[in-house]
C-alpha cells in the first residue's frame, strides 16, 4: 500500500528479522568479523557504540554464539537504564564499560585490549558499527543475495535506500554491486549522523579497503557515493515529532515497525524523495530495514510523543 501511495514499487529487505538476538544489519558484518577473530585465535571481542547501539547488542550475541567474551564500551546518546538494547546486553552477559564520548570510547577500547593482552587474553577490537574492511564483506555478499531474490520475482532494482551511519553497510552494497556489474542500481544512503561529504569519503574508503582485502582492482570514488544529509532531524539520536509520525504512519499502513534513530529517518527520506519525484514514477525501490527494534523500548521521548 505504501509503495502505491508513493508511486513506486517498494520492496523491503527484512534484515531486522534475522535469527541472532532480534536481528539487524550488523549480523551480516559480524559473520565475517567473528570468523576473522576465530581464525586469529582470539577469545574476546571489544567494540563500542551508543547506549542504544544495535551493533553492541549483536556483538555481545555473536560472541556468545562463538564461545567468546564480549566487552562493550558505551556512550551517550541514549540512556544506560536497564531497558531496550541495554537490557539485552545484560541478559547476554556482556561486560559494559562507560565512556563520555566517541573519542574516549576509542581510547578505552585500545587500553582495554592492551590490559587483556597482558592478562593473557587475545582480544579482537571491532570499530563502531563493524565498519572495517572485513565488516564490509557482509553487505558486499548481501548485494548478490538482493539481486538474486529480486531476479526470482522478475524484478530489476533501480534504487536501494538505507540508513547510513558508520558507512559499512552502504560501502558493502556499493562495492558488491560494482563487482557484479550492477553499478546502474543506485544505492541511496540517508544519513543519520555524518555530513554528505564526510560520509562519501568514509564509504569510499571502506569500499576500497575491502576491495584491496579481496585482491580486486575495483575502486569507488567519493563522488560515486550517494548520501543525503537532509533528514538528520536535529542530529544523531535526536527524536522529534516528524520521526515519530513516520513510525506511526508506516506501522499503521504496513504493520512495519521502524526505530526512531535509524530506520524511521531513512524511511522519512525515502517518502519525501518519492513525493518530490526523485525516484521516478514506477521505479523499483528496495528499502533495507536494518533493524533496531529494541530501541523503541529504550527511548523515553518516543513514549512522550505517542502520549500526545
Amino acid at each position: 500500500m505504501l509503495g502505491g501511495e508513493l508511486g513506486i514499487n517498494l520492496f523491503i529487505k527484512r534484515d531486522d528479522v534475522m535469527e541472532l538476538a532480534l536481528g539487524g544489519n550488523k549480523v551480516r558484518k559480524l559473520e565475517f568479523l567473528v570468523g576473522d577473530a576465530l581464525a586469529k585465535g582470539c577469545d574476546t571481542l571489544i567494540t563500542r557504540g551508543a547506549f542504544h547501539s544495535n551493533h553492541a547488542r549483536l556483538t555481545a550475541a555473536a560472541a556468545r554464539k562463538a564461545g567468546l567474551e564480549a566487552y562493550l564500551v558505551l556512550t551517550p546518546p541514549g540512556t544506560p537504564e536497564l531497558q531496550g538494547n541495554v537490557l539485552l546486553n545484560a541478559l547476554l552477559g556482556a561486560k559494559v564499560v562507560l565512556a563520555k564520548d566517541r573519542e574516549e570510547a576509542i581510547k578505552t577500547m585500545n587500553e582495554l585490549a592492551e590490559k587483556l593482552r597482558k592478562e593473557g587474553k587475545r582480544p579482537y577490537v571491532i570499530p563502531g558499527g563493524g565498519a572495517s574492511p572485513v565488516g564490509v564483506l557482509g553487505y558486499a555478499a548481501a548485494s548478490l543475495e538482493i539481486l538474486q531474490q529480486l531476479s526470482e520475482r522478475g524484478v530489476k532494482p533501480d534504487y536501494i535506500v538505507l540508513a547510513t551511519g558508520s558507512g559499512g553497510t552502504q560501502a558493502g552494497l556499493v562495492l558488491g554491486l560494482k563487482l557484479l556489474g550492477a553499478e546502474d542500481v543506485k544505492v541511496v544512503g540517508i544519513s543519520i549522523s555524518p555530513s554528505t561529504k564526510e560520509a562519501q569519503e568514509r564509504i569510499a574508503g571502506l569500499a576500497n579497503s575491502c576491495a584491496e582485502l579481496l585482491g580486486v582492482g575495483t575502486r569507488v570514488e567519493p563522488e560515486e557515493v550517494i548520501v543525503i544529509d537532509k533528514y538528520l532531524g536535529g542530529g544523531y539520536g535526536v527524536i522529534n515529532k516528524d520521526v515519530v509520525e513516520v513510525m506511526k504512519y508506516v506501522a499503521r499502513k504496513e504493520a512495519l515497525i521502524l526505530d526512531p534513530v535509524y530506520t524511521a529517518k531513512a524511511m522519512q527520506g525515502l517518502i519525501d524523495l518519492a513525493q518530490k519525484g526523485y525516484f521516478g514514477r514506477g521505479s523499483n525501490v528496495v528499502f533495507i530495514h536494518t533493524g533496531g527494534t529494541p530501541i523503541i523500548f529504550q527511548v523515553n521521548e518516543l513514549r512522550e510523543y505517542l502520549k500526545g
